[in-house]
């Protein structure tokens, strides 16, 4: 297993991507229960997170996540600028891993695991050859990026 070095002193992001070459092409920040009374500003605090972390980086990494209980967002970082490229609904995503998705309460942990185990289905293919979202994660260019390739925390 390769191991990754983040100099950053930044928080580190709940989980990375690597690519076939092991490079780290995404991070991804997860939020779930328990939330703050405020979704939005938790979210606002998490892309922030996402930057600094993307700014500290001597490496460009070119895509970056933050997931919450309603909404995967994927974003592209060029050096400067985050821009989310796709929107997903969690449930969605995330009930093909756990069919009782909708009927129970999802903490922050197994909510990054379900997340990691999404992608991780894109790098191997081990619960789907197809996994929710391919479409679209094929043509914002990151299902490419992911084939062949492992997660981390």
């Amino acid at each position: 297993m390769l191991a990754i070095n983040l100099e950053s002193e930044v928080e580190r992001p709940d989980f990375v991507a690597l690519d076939k070459e092991g490079q780290i092409i995404l991070i991804a920040e997860v939020k779930g229960n328990p939330f703050d009374s405020n979704r939005e500003k938790t979210k606002e605090n998490a892309i922030w997170q996402i930057i600094e972390f993307l700014q500290a980086e001597k490496f460009l990494i070119p895509f970056a996540m933050f997931v919450d209980l309603e909404n995967v967002l994927v974003f592209r970082w060029d050096g400067s600028n985050l821009l989310e490229v796709l929107n997903l609904n969690t449930a969605d995503v995330l009930s093909h891993y756990e069919p009782e998705f909708h009927q129970k309460q999802i903490f922050h942990l197994y909510l990054a695991g379900l997340t990691e185990a999404w992608i991780s289905d894109f790098c191997y293919h081990w619960k789907s050859e197809i996994p929710p979202g391919s479409k679209e994660m094929t043509k914002i260019g990151l299902s490419q990026l992911l084939e062949d390739g492992l997660t981390q925390p």
